[in-house]
């Protein structure tokens, strides 16, 4: 079963970038994020928009 959320060192780690690098883009809003209980988690769906996005921009 392929995991709907991700947590934050899971979803740095699928885009090749640091965790740092990715609260920065948590904060800026360019990939979305939820809150349960006090934990952060990313949902699959919310990286991939945000490749797309950049995929965009690049072909713009």
């Amino acid at each position: 079963m392929t995991k709907l959320l991700l947590t934050v060192p899971e979803a740095a780690k699928a885009l090749a970038i640091s965790r740092s690098k990715l609260y920065e883009l948590l904060a800026s809003g360019a990939i979305r994020s939820i809150r349960i209980d006090g934990s952060r988690r990313i949902p699959l769906d919310a990286l991939t928009s945000y490749i797309n996005t950049l995929m965009e921009e690049a072909a713009a």
